[in-house]
């Protein structure tokens, strides 16, 4: 059995500002894709400008806080949030949703698509491979917090949580840092490697994201304003993750067979 660190979630305190590492984690995902973008972007023939990426990031950041936030609220908590509609503005208090992050970076997509003569699946294929080590940050900063924490097991990693009872727990945070952060992030970046056909790599991101999120749901806690959505298993994340798998597995085909 192992207990959590009890990590401040206050990184920096000066007077009356605090920097919590949940903040810090966000930056360090931005700044990695928007490194690795630049890279990308200087590789010969990759159609892309420095200053676009540049752009892209700036725009995608926004989508994805603005996304994730109103994600939570409709697909986690909205009778709390009608009820108490000032803290939609709370952030800093926890509550963000990939699901509504994606699709607000799909509107940025879209919309900056538009803007520079590429289409949707263009922009997926470029922005995919920089957006694991966003979400490995983002599961150590839950890590960190220790919130999201997994359901109870007698595994000898089990690990005990502040408010999390006395039982050890899958650190789910963990193992979905190494799924969505790291084995995301290698495969997506070898496949992309090669030129693809237009809307394979994006299509790839979707389907394995989905997979991996689907599978750790298994032993992730459920919200506890939610439960189960149906059959005694089945969650809010893997409801969600469906879609995203179905969709991925469509684009994957889509772009193969218009290939051959």
């Amino acid at each position: 059995m192992l207990l959590h660190p009890a990590i401040d979630p206050v990184a920096l305190q000066i007077g009356p500002l605090a920097v919590r590492w949940y903040g810090l984690m966000y930056m360090i995902g931005f700044a990695a894709g928007w490194s690795l973008g630049r890279w990308r972007a200087s590789r010969p023939g990759s159609g892309w400008t420095a200053r676009e990426v540049d752009d892209l990031i700036a725009l995608c950041m926004f989508g994805l806080i603005i996304g994730a936030r109103v994600g939570y609220v409709l697909f986690y908590d909205p009778a709390y949030f009608l009820a108490h509609p000032m803290d939609v503005l709370a952030i800093w208090k926890g509550g963000m949703s990939f699901h509504g992050g994606l699709a607000g970076i799909c509107l940025c997509l879209w919309w900056f698509g538009k803007k520079t003569g590429r289409t949707f699946t263009q922009m997926g294929d470029f922005l995919t491979p920089l957006c694991a080590p966003g979400l490995l940050a983002g599961r150590m900063g839950n890590f960190i917090n220790g919130e999201l924490f997994g359901r109870p097991t007698d595994l000898p990693w089990g690990m005990v949580f502040p408010g999390g009872g006395i039982a050890p727990r899958h650190p789910s945070q963990l193992y979905e840092a190494g799924l969505e952060g790291v084995a995301l992030f290698a495969i997506v970046w070898l496949f992309s490697a090669k030129k693809r056909p237009t809307g394979a790599v994006g299509g790839l991101f979707a389907l394995l994201y989905g997979s991996f999120r689907f599978l750790v749901e298994f032993v992730r806690q459920p919200d506890p304003q939610l439960g189960f959505i149906a059959f005694d298993w089945l969650t809010m994340g893997q409801l969600l993750s469906l879609p995203l798998m179905l969709i991925g597995a469509w684009l994957l085909w889509r772009a193969y067979r218009r290939a051959d």
